[in-house]
């Protein structure tokens, strides 16, 4: 195919957008150029995030008022390298760009975002933008660290090059935003290129190459390396890429995050346990005795706060999370263990939904798109539920909290938190492992070569970070509020209802709903030391995983009174033994996946039959998890 890479000789301008309309502006740029904290700048907390029609994509779209007025929406686009696209993602960057989305206009002006210290494939797609016809503005962002580092860019030249105003930015400090702007508004009012009824159409490969060799003569025109080289960067990297010690480094990265999780959160958690504590005795205090005291008390307080009380530790893992990336250390993780990916049929690429899966299954499934081919695809979207999740974290705090003793080994670790990060481990090594099966066994064909540009170190802003942070705990929250507070209620009702017969003996929750269904699937789980309480758990976690903790919350309760409720971890202890808590633990680094996220995986291929070949799978891993540690533990005594 061929296609039109250069502006028509006598081109038709098109039209400028009406004088009273907002603006419609998209950043558009290779990954790690620092789109989204230009983005950040521009728009500040005026930001909504959803999804594109028909796709989990997410569109991030945002709003700011220029200097004379003008209103203008800003769209934050995936991550590309080229309008070529290959990957799911770079379909709707290009799509976006040429106003083929449904739904979508297409923006009056795009900003092409650069990282100034790395401007060799950016040039490419910049000349790949100007031949679509849409009014273009350059972005050279992390200007300072160009400067620093000594880059003499003449941005007089670029501009006459490439046909569009350079401007250069700082995002993180907003240094350059206002030029920026006024770019924009200017090259709004000059209108577009008509290209005419064919339109745009791909480039091929060679037109690709020719673009690459004309991105390289400006590339050595206009920019001059620098007088000073950055030899910080090369020295750490010398440190941090090591194949032995770079590997060490990452481990003792990724084992101090687990500690944090597991240890610096404690007091702020405990914080948060007195105070349900609180207005769960105040309401006792105040309302008489009956269903609505039992629903509000031991239902959602009980319930809900179980789990709520959980997100000072979701919060550190993103913290480490979203700063780790933003330094630039992330892409450097994912070099270093390319080989070890590789060796388990893993794309290199397949490293960052992975890690990305630590925080939630959904996110790290979704950014599978990064990676072009189909079966690298799938087998990484199988794989990443087995990467530990933050809604385990509720699960296994609380059983590691009642039977692993809170003391310190090897010269001050703490106990708790090494079992956490072997929990965590597992899952990594599970991971590793099904890929390993899926491409032997399935899909016999040599995984890609892993090819990606290191980004230049950074020092993260403190705003932008805190931002993302306080984003995620708020959708945790929001979770909290609706789907976890649904499920309390239901699990409440199924405790209660109906209640204890006059005469009966026991408690009350054996006559109910729950005690009923516990007692019917008991003897399946039997075998790997599940009571019915316990099984009881499983069928609300199926929605979200961490309701596993308040629906115990909320059993106990209902069944033990209120120390139950306020001693979850006492009770669990004493009534569960050592074997069935370890095969808890045991089911949950195997746990079949939450209805949501089953639900993205059937939009992400587009099947059911992937979603349903992940649930079995995982329930098999689960239930034989289970059972050999239950068994191995009873035998060691420990039952």
């Amino acid at each position: 195919m061929t296609a039109a890479v250069t502006a028509p000789q006598t081109p038709d301008l098109a039209p400028p957008p009406p004088s009273g309309a907002a603006l419609r502006v998209a950043l558009v740029g290779n990954p790690n150029a620092g789109k989204t904290a230009l983005f950040n700048a521009l728009t500040g907390s005026r930001q909504k995030v959803a999804n594109y029609a028909g796709v989990t994509v997410e569109r991030k779209e945002g709003q700011l008022v220029a200097a004379d007025g003008r209103r203008m929406v800003i769209l934050d686009l995936p991550g590309t390298y080229s309008l070529r696209a290959r990957s799911p993602d770079e379909v709707i960057t290009r799509d976006a760009v040429l106003g083929r989305l449904a739904g979508e206009v297409p923006p009056d002006v795009v900003i092409c975002v650069a990282d100034a210290t790395n401007l060799r494939l950016v040039l490419r797609l910049a000349l790949e933008l100007k031949a679509v016809g849409r009014p273009a503005v350059l972005a050279l962002n992390m200007i300072d660290i160009a400067e620093r580092q000594g880059l003499e860019i003449d941005a007089d030249r670029l501009s006459a090059d490439l046909g569009m105003p350079v401007i250069g930015t700082v995002a993180t400090r907003r240094r350059g935003i206002a030029d920026l702007v006024s770019a924009v508004e200017d090259r709004a009012r000059d209108g577009g290129v008509n290209l005419g009824e064919h339109g745009w159409t791909e480039p091929s490969a060679a037109e690709i190459r020719a673009l690459h060799r004309e991105a390289e003569r400006i590339l050595k025109a206009a920019v001059r390396p620098p007088k000073r080289p950055d030899t910080w960067t090369g020295r750490l990297d010398d440190v941090l890429l090591h194949p032995v010690a770079g590997v060490l480094i990452l481990l003792a990265v990724l084992f101090l995050m687990f500690q944090a999780v597991f240890t610096g959160a404690k007091p702020v958690m405990d914080l948060i346990t007195a105070g349900f504590d609180l207005l769960s005795g105040a309401v006792a205090q105040t309302l008489p005795d009956g269903l609505l005291k039992s629903l509000i008390c031991q239902g959602i307080i009980a319930g809900v706060g179980q789990v709520v009380v959980f997100l000072p530790q979701i919060l550190i893992l993103f913290l480490f999370i979203i700063l780790l990336e933003d330094v630039g250390y992330m892409a450097r993780a994912a070099f270093l263990l390319d080989r070890i990916m590789g060796g388990a049929g893993l794309h290199g690429r397949a490293f960052i939904p992975l890690l990305s899966s630590f925080a939630c299954a959904i996110p790290g499934i979704m950014a599978t798109r990064v990676i072009d081919n189909r079966r690298d695809r799938l087998t990484t979207i199988l794989v990443a539920p087995l990467m530990t999740c933050s809604a385990r974290i509720p699960v296994y705090t609380l059983i590691i909290s009642a039977f692993i003793p809170a003391r310190t080994v090897l010269g001050g670790l703490s106990l708790q938190g090494l079992v956490f990060f072997s929990l965590y481990a597992l899952g990594m090594v599970s991971a590793l492992a099904v890929a390993w099966v899926v491409r032997k066994v399935f899909w016999r064909s040599a995984a890609e070569p892993f090819l990606m540009e290191l980004p230049s170190y950074k020092v993260p802003d403190p705003a932008n970070v805190l931002r993302s942070v306080a984003l995620r705990g708020q959708i945790f929250l929001q979770r909290a509020g609706t789907t976890i507070l649904s499920m309390m209620i239901l699990i409440w009702f199924l405790c209660t209802i109906p209640g204890k017969p006059a005469g009966a003996a026991g408690p009350a929750i054996d006559y109910s709903f729950a005690g009923h269904i516990g007692h019917l699937i008991e003897p399946v789980l039997a075998p790997i030391g599940f009571s019915w309480q316990m099984s009881v758990a499983l069928i609300p976690g199926m929605a979200a995983r961490e309701v596993a903790v308040g629906a115990l919350g909320t059993v106990y309760a209902v069944s033990g009174g209120e120390e139950a409720t306020n001693l979850l971890g006492a009770s669990l202890a004493h009534q569960w033994s050592l074997a069935s808590a370890l095969a808890f633990l045991a089911w949950y680094v195997f746990a079949p996946q939450c209805a949501s996220t089953l639900s993205v995986v059937k939009r992400e291929t587009n099947s059911w039959r992937w979603p349903i070949i992940m649930f079995a799978y995982m329930t098999a891993l689960a239930y034989a998890a289970a059972f050999i540690t239950y068994r191995v533990a009873v035998g060691l005594g420990a039952g």
